[in-house]
Order: C-alpha cells, then structure tokens, then sequence
C-alpha cells in the first residue's frame, strides 16, 4: 500500500508545527520539571528559585528549562511587582495540533500492512 504523497506532506508539515512541543518535552530535566510543577499545591504558580530548589536544578538552569517550556507553550508566566510566577498551562492551540498529528498519523498506521516480518 503507498501512502498519498500530499497526505504524507500535510503529516509532515502537522510535525513540523509540534516540533518545538516535542522537543520541549523531550528533555528528561524538563520532564522532571513540569512534574515538581504538577505537584506544586498552589496553583497560582511558583518562582524560579523555588522550581530550582524542587528539581535540584541551579538557578540558571532552571531559568533556561522555564524558559524552552515557555516558548513551546506548555508554560506561563503572571508578573506580581517584579516577582514572576511560572504555572503548568499547555497552550490550547499547541495541544490540538500535537492531537491533531497524532491522529493523523494513527489513521495512516492503521491503513497500513503489518511490516514487521512476525506476521
């Protein structure tokens, strides 16, 4: 079975889009983050320091982390004076397209033969 090329372009481009996601999230310090992050009872958000503190992480490397997760929107921000606080708050767009590829390339898996050579 050939798979259409212009789908197989549109798949592309879908992965293009959430590549900044999945390498954001590819990163086991960043995973490690976001799940201190999850814990956090206060959902009002926290400061770098504490997130540092929590993950073991310096300060600067924390900054950077906070910083990728932002930029790919898994990440916000609230400012209080000059405090800022950092709070788990996945984009909505960015989460339809990651869904959005992954049932495209679910529906073009399925279409295909079994290719492992156990069958």
């Amino acid at each position: 079975m050939v798979i259409d090329p212009v789908e197989l372009q549109r798949l592309a481009e879908e992965f293009r889009r959430c590549q900044k996601l999945l390498l954001a999230l590819g990163d086991e310090s960043r995973q490690h983050l976001i799940l201190e992050m999850l814990q956090i009872e206060d959902c009002n958000g926290a400061r770098v320091g504490t997130i540092a503190e929590r993950t073991n992480l310096s300060r600067p490397a924390a900054s950077r982390h906070i910083r990728i997760l932002k930029e790919a929107g898994i990440l916000k921000m609230r400012r209080e004076g000059a405090r800022h606080y950092y709070y788990f708050d996945v984009d909505a767009g960015v989460m339809d397209d990651l869904l959005q590829m992954a049932a495209h390339t679910k529906a073009i898996m399925e279409r295909l033969p079994d290719r492992s050579g156990e069958g």
